[in-house]
């Protein structure tokens, strides 16, 4: 299991499958890249400049929305995830 560090935040991507109008599935070259996601792991957050941790707005299990190139990829047991900073997560999509 990944655990980040500082305010970084582990995010396993959501992928609709895609098709168009006509009803022809788009294969994964032609998808856009995915900007949504749920909060795998979450890092202990930022130090501030006075020295004190700053906890993360988000927590596991939140679904997000994320800077379409924000993150560095990662694959870990064939499972893809997302590793960002907590600046490069733009929303929290409510259940």
């Amino acid at each position: 299991m990944l655990k980040p560090l500082g305010d970084r935040v582990v995010v396993k991507t959501i992928t609709a499958e895609e098709r168009t109008k006509g009803g022809i599935v788009l294969p994964d070259t032609a998808k856009e890249k995915p900007q949504e996601g749920e909060v795998i792991a979450v890092g202990p957050g930022r130090i501030l400049d006075n020295g004190e941790r700053l906890a993360p707005e988000v927590k596991v299990g939140d679904r997000v929305i994320y800077a379409k190139y924000g993150g560095t990829e990662v694959k870990l047991d064939d499972e893809e995830y997302l590793i960002l900073r907590e600046s490069d997560i733009l929303a929290k999509v409510e259940k």
